[in-house]
Parts: C-alpha cells; structure tokens; sequence
C-alpha cells in the first residue's frame, strides 16, 4: 500500500470544504471556480469567508502539487485564481 502525503488527505478530507472528487484535474478555469465557489458557499465548516476558503484551498492544491503537477495543468489552475476573482467579484 502506498503512503499517502498529509497534504493529499487534507485535499480529500478538508473540514473547510466538500469538493468535488477531480475538480483540480479539469481543464476549464471557469468550471473549476464555479466548483469551488459552490462548495465554499455551501459549506457550514468554513472559518473565513466563501473567496477566502475557496482560494485558499485552490492556492493549496497548487503548492502542495508542487513538481508533480504538469505545467500545463498549473496554468490552468492559476487561471483559475483569476477566475475565482471574477466569481466573487474581486476582480
């Protein structure tokens, strides 16, 4: 059995938020801020606002993927901060 990261169990067993299961994976930005966004707005756990634990759980995913996740794939989720921001109307 392989070890599972601390970081991993946090993305898949965060208090703060449910996400759906393979929402970093996707390749639309639009689609994944609209995810997280829901799932900020519907959370009863959360401890800051519905922006602040939604990007924060996105800013996480991207550190914490650290190299193993493709180039491609961190443009898609840092434009997907740049989404969130429009969601929320921070932009």
């Amino acid at each position: 059995m392989a070890e599972r990261k601390w970081s991993q169990d946090v993305t898949e067993h965060s208090d703060a938020l449910d996400l759906e299961r393979v929402v970093f994976t996707w390749d639309d930005p639009k689609r994944i801020a609209a995810s997280l966004k829901r799932s900020a707005e519907h959370s009863h756990r959360r401890k800051g606002t519905p922006f602040q634990s939604a990007m924060s759980m996105l800013t996480f995913y991207i550190n914490r993927a650290g190299h193993g996740l493709d180039a491609k794939q961190k443009k898609i989720l840092e434009k997907a901060k740049d989404e969130l921001r429009v969601a929320f109307g921070k932009a």
